[in-house]
């Protein structure tokens, strides 16, 4: 079992984060990434070609994060790869130790700085959730055995901020059927589309199927905030959030300001059993963030136990 599985499993607060793209600098500068928030993390994803960018890919950073001695969450989307190339990742994974997959469709093409690339999406989350539960049950989507069957802990993605709101958790009752056992919820700077998400989750049982981990970012200025309303598909940033930090003394205060509201938000809503932080900041704003929570290392989660700072 992977220690994120271990973790939910006992009911602990986990803490995940979104490993920052690798370019270049080897080893080194996956190392000087993780520094500032490896004590924190159950596990840090390493993301596959985000918003359709080309970057090291997820099963080389995974295994980077793996001899580093940090827990990996290896994503995989579906617009690169047909369904041959998807299930020989998440096998090679497995050969050295990587359970935790989370699948996504992947963004189009479009919204990357190749856009000339060709769509393959011959999976889409769903069914690609379906491949590596199948995987973990040993065998193919041919049905050829697979011999010991792999241990996997399969995560998915969804978006409680984006239309059509009222699809939303069920969306994600359809990924947990087909085999997701967590899922990351995507970032949102509405907390009212969190909560509504939320409580339809708890009221229709999906957070007995699904450990529910909403996203908080950590950005460094307003421009930033812009970025992500123009560019990023499937997130809106309200005008009043950026003119705060426009408006602010210090932008990169008000910024870890605004991810401490964010975070004690979605901590305090019934069925939350941890955050997952993305931060675009050079600092240990994930470090400070948790601090600031009250949450306590993983070590000292795993020692002394803390569990949802709610009841779920």
């Amino acid at each position: 079992m992977s220690r994120l599985a271990e973790s939910l499993a006992a009911g602990r607060f986990v803490v995940t984060a979104e490993m920052p793209t690798i370019d270049g600098g080897g080893l080194d500068e996956v190392r000087r990434q993780l520094a500032p928030m490896r004590d924190y993390l159950d596990a840090a994803n390493a993301t596959d070609n985000t918003a359709a960018h080309a970057h090291a890919s997820p099963l080389a950073v995974a295994l980077a994060l793996r001899n580093e001695g940090v827990e990996p969450v290896m994503q995989l989307v579906c617009r690169d790869r047909n369904r041959l190339a998807l299930e020989a990742d998440i096998v090679g994974a497995s050969l050295h130790g990587i359970e935790n997959v989370c699948c996504l469709t992947g963004d189009d093409v479009t919204a990357g700085d190749e856009p000339q690339a060709r769509r393959v999406f011959d999976l889409d989350s769903a069914t690609l959730i379906a491949t590596a539960r199948a995987i973990g049950d040993g065998h193919y989507l041919s049905g050829r055995a697979i011999e010991p069957a792999p241990p996997l802990f399969i995560g998915c993605v969804e978006n409680p901020g984006a239309p059509p709101y009222e699809y939303r958790v069920a969306r994600a009752h359809k990924k947990a059927a087909a085999g997701a056992r967590f899922v990351q919820l995507q970032i949102s700077f509405e907390p009212e589309r969190l909560d509504a998400f939320m409580a339809e989750a708890v009221r229709t049982g999906l957070t007995e199927r699904l450990s529910m981990i909403p996203s908080i970012t950590i950005l460094r200025s307003a421009s930033a905030f812009r970025f992500i309303d123009r560019k990023v598909p499937g997130i809106g940033v309200p005008a009043a959030v950026i003119e705060r930090i426009e408006r602010a003394s210090d932008p990169l205060a008000a910024c870890l300001d605004l991810a401490h509201e964010q975070a004690a938000h979605a901590m305090s809503l019934p069925g939350v059993a941890g955050l997952h932080f993305i931060s675009f900041r050079k600092d240990a704003g994930i470090a400070k963030t948790c601090r600031r929570l009250g949450i306590p290392t993983y070590a000292e989660r795993v020692e002394h136990g803390y569990g949802s700072p709610v009841a779920v």
